[in-house]
């Protein structure tokens, strides 16, 4: 008997405090790690941040989801990083390097000037949606309900929603956010606070 409540002395704790951790991870925020280069120069391959549960989305949050399901190429869960340049309802529409939202247009100071017009195309949704044969959404001309839709960055190399289409809701794990140990002041700055400033003046 004091074996077993010794062992239980330590086995009990160890166990709550995995509990706590699972539930932290479940409902509150999670450590990712960025792979690949579609979020430079604000976030670089196999940096690690935070992806905040809680938080409210905006148009220009940088967002965690599961790509399975939402990539066509993607059978197993994937997390995503990408930044959120719709929300429901929205039209979106590229021309010369600037993005336009309801008509208006969007502040891009994340990116420069090159990395704008270098990659991100002329487009509208209703012409990506054709073009890349969204099946589920063809020939759409706005965001739909309970959907966002997102961008890479690196615009020139990112796969996002010009190719694939939406990310439900249901799919977003989280909002990103760089601790203040990565990254320089600009590019935190670029993922947690740009949303914040999305229209140009």
């Amino acid at each position: 008997m004091k074996v077993f409540r010794q062992t239980m002395s330590w086995v009990i704790p160890i166990v709550i405090g995995l509990l706590i951790a699972l539930l932290i991870k479940q409902f509150l925020f999670q450590i990712v790690r960025v792979d690949g280069p579609s979020m430079q120069p604000n976030l670089q391959n196999n940096e690690r941040v935070f992806c905040l549960k809680t938080a409210k989305i905006h148009r220009g949050s940088v967002i965690v989801f599961d790509a399975n399901g939402v990539d066509p190429q993607v059978a197993t869960k994937t997390d995503y990083v990408k930044r959120v340049i719709g929300v429901p309802g929205d039209t979106v529409r590229s021309a010369n390097g600037n993005i336009y939202v309801n008509g208006r247009k969007v502040n891009q100071s994340y990116i420069n000037n090159t990395q704008r017009t270098s990659g991100t195309g002329n487009w509208t949704l209703k012409s990506i949606s054709v073009q890349n044969n969204w099946l589920r959404d063809s020939g759409a001309t706005k965001v739909p309900k309970g959907q966002y839709f997102v961008l890479g960055d690196h615009r020139s190399v990112s796969n996002d929603g010009r190719y694939w289409g939406f990310v439900p809701k249901s799919k977003i794990d989280g909002v990103v956010k760089v601790p203040s140990w990565t990254g320089t002041a600009t590019t935190r700055y670029n993922v947690n606070q740009e949303w914040k400033h999305y229209w140009a003046n």
